[in-house]
């Protein structure tokens, strides 16, 4: 079975997810305490108490926010999820794993299997405490492939726990706990879909650890780094369209939308860097390209940042991440006025050959178009290139400046020894370039440089997470077909019957397998006499469990009985005693307003066939019942399609 990290393994990351842990539980009870002490405050008329509690209060609310500050710090460790290369990278924002606590399953499974499935709950007690153990791994998923596919493959199984045990109008009586990534505020629920919200919340941390801890001085590290933000940004996305109501701000719509965005700008910024890994640098047009791609990763950043200001968000989002993107947004657009500026004042005059293609290009480059000589003469004129080019490094250095006095306001940046190098690196490049250009005789004020125009040569992608590559078996296959044997419905107790054979056979049809459904029954025959029903579900044959037998092993079983006869046991449906109801709409779930829903979720039509349900495609599933037949007037020798009569 999967394994989850060894949490005790200190690796530098399990350090900060045990600060996080020992955090969390330490606000938990610091907002036991204030709750128990507002209680009182307000319950409360003697003036002395009112005021003990006031200070207690006051002492509860500074520890908080200490707590609060040391989460923040943690929130912000980027350098321990950055790679270990040596080639300088602007760090990425990743994202901490959601914590949650224990959560013992035995007895509330056990109960549900003998109260509902009518079945010696202490006949699974494996299967439970495989599931436990699942979960238990899933807690400390590793920084690769395998993490991922360890919260998938929990994700998944989520469904199967969802069918059998969750039905629509009553909880199990668990409670779901988990602690927010940003805030460490503790939220429980009994909605199963607050579990599966928040393994998938965790499935998007950890593409961004993986995305972050990247080589991105590589190409294939830089493709593993897009591929990873690309992912993230899929999982919150998909968390933000299927799930409503979460019960904890790092799951509200708000803060979905803001770290969707940050991820595209992350992939957009390893656009960037793909750019210059792969173009040779020295050409005018690869370098306008740059200037652009540069504009484009201002763009997106500066986008993060007005997400970040706002009301419901702006409150909780690290310091470090607001400074951090207005850094970017600012430092970017810096870049793309050097790129600018160098493409003019650094590459030669084009030949007649090259203009018509340069003049293209140069016309959609500005966002506005530059004051002086047409583009043609601009061009070709190496002073009025120079020109341009030093409007466009002066304006780099006020941004390359504006960047850096932001990145000094933020304490936790400033311990950030690599965004300072590349932030100085940048600005002591333009500064000697300006120098470079910059002759003793100009007397011409130097004019505004318009902005470049953004644009990008790979826009990023959402993906959305692929479930279906990850396949699981039900781990409660044994109570039978989830096409029957689910939480939604409910059956009579299980009959068993004697049946003896007559000259014309046993006296009904049989349709379908897993189970087989006994299709029709002929009056006055034996199967009548015996009691057994349309719509009866055979689920064993002398002794033998068939809940999961195929059409033909029943009939196999049944033919092999001599003039003793045959026990079967039965289980009719309750509310369907005639088959047509057993394709009745998967219930949608949603208990009780106010909880988390995944009712888009569980509605959506599947690919799941309920004769395989070893294998998970997607989430709701649709018995597939062959055609429907009922035979209220139809001569028994008219049998339909899948059917035969015994």
């Amino acid at each position: 079975s999967q394994q989850g990290c060894d949490p005790f393994a200190q690796t530098q990351r399990s350090k900060l997810q045990h600060r996080r842990a020992r955090i969390n539980q330490q606000i938990n009870k610091e907002m036991r305490m204030r709750a128990g002490a507002e209680n009182l405050f307000r319950a409360t008329s003697n003036h002395k108490v009112k005021e003990t509690v006031a200070l207690e209060l006051s002492y509860v609310n500074s520890n908080l926010q200490l707590l609060k500050e040391e989460l923040e710090e943690l929130n912000s460790s980027m350098d321990v999820y950055q790679n270990e290369s040596e080639s300088i990278s602007v760090p990425m924002i990743p994202l901490g794993l959601k914590e949650t606590k224990e959560l013992d399953l035995l007895v509330p499974l056990k109960d549900f299997i003998s109260e509902h499935y009518g079945e010696e709950g202490v006949l699974y007690e494996k299967e439970i405490k495989e599931f436990m153990e699942l979960r238990q791994a899933m807690r400390t998923p590793s920084r690769n492939e395998a993490g991922l596919e360890l919260l998938m493959e929990y994700y998944n199984q989520l469904y199967f726990l969802d069918s059998r045990f969750f039905p629509p109008t009553k909880t199990l009586g668990v409670f779901f706990h988990w602690y927010d990534s940003l805030t460490g505020v503790p939220s429980h629920q009994r909605a199963l879909a607050f579990e599966k919200g928040s393994v998938l919340f965790n499935l998007g941390a950890l593409h961004t650890q993986i995305g972050a801890r990247q080589d991105r001085a590589s190409l294939p590290g830089l493709n593993q780094a897009i591929d990873a933000f690309q992912k993230a940004a899929g999982a919150f996305n998909y968390l933000k369209e299927n799930f409503s109501n979460a019960p904890s701000l790092d799951m509200s719509s708000a803060s979905l939308t803001m770290l969707v965005r940050l991820m595209v700008a992350q992939v957009q910024e390893c656009v960037f860097e793909k750019m210059t890994l792969l173009r040779a640098q020295n050409d005018f047009l690869a370098r306008l390209q740059l200037a652009q791609e540069a504009a484009r990763v201002e763009d997106v950043y500066s986008l993060v940042h007005q997400t970040m200001s706002q009301p419901h968000v702006k409150d909780y989002v690290p310091f470090s991440w607001t400074t951090m993107v207005q850094v970017k947004s600012e430092h970017f657009k810096a870049l793309s006025h050097y790129f600018a500026a160098i493409a003019l004042c650094d590459c030669p005059a084009p030949s007649d050959a090259e203009l018509l293609e340069q003049e293209k290009a140069f016309l959609q480059f500005h966002v506005t178009m530059p004051e002086g000589p047409s583009l043609r003469v601009l061009l070709q004129d190496p002073e009025e290139r120079r020109k341009l080019g030093k409007a466009h490094l002066k304006k780099a250095i006020m941004k390359h400046e504006e960047a850096m006095r932001i990145h000094g306001l933020c304490k936790i940046l400033r311990k950030m020894d690599i965004l300072q190098e590349v932030l100085s690196f940048a600005h002591k490049r333009s500064l000697s370039k300006y120098s470079e250009i910059d002759h003793e005789e100009d007397f011409f004020e130097t004019g505004e440089a318009p902005d470049i125009h953004p644009k990008t040569h790979q826009k990023p992608e959402i993906k959305s997470p692929n479930f279906s590559q990850v396949k699981v078996t039900d781990l409660f296959h044994r109570l039978g077909p989830l096409s029957v044997f689910s939480a939604k419905n409910k059956w009579y107790p299980a009959r068993r019957v004697h049946l003896m054979r007559g000259e014309n056979g046993f006296g009904f049809t049989l349709r379908g397998d897993s189970p087989v459904l006994i299709a029709g029954v002929i009056p006055g025959g034996c199967a009548a006499e015996a009691g057994l029903k349309e719509g009866d579900y055979i689920i064993s044959v002398n002794g033998k469990d068939c809940k999961w037998s195929k059409h033909a092993e029943v009939v196999q079983l049944l033919k092999s009985t001599g003039k003793e006869g045959v026990d079967i046991g039965v289980i009719t449906l309750q509310g369907s005693e005639c088959p047509r109801a057993v394709d009745r709409k998967a219930a949608v779930m949603s208990s009780g307003s106010g909880m988390l829903k995944s009712n888009k979720e569980n509605s959506r039509k599947s690919l799941m066939n309920s004769k395989s349900a070893s294998t998970l495609l997607v989430w709701s599933k649709k018995s597939k019942r062959s055609k429907k037949s009922t035979y209220s007037g139809v001569p028994f020798t008219a049998v339909g399609d899948n059917e035969a009569m015994y």
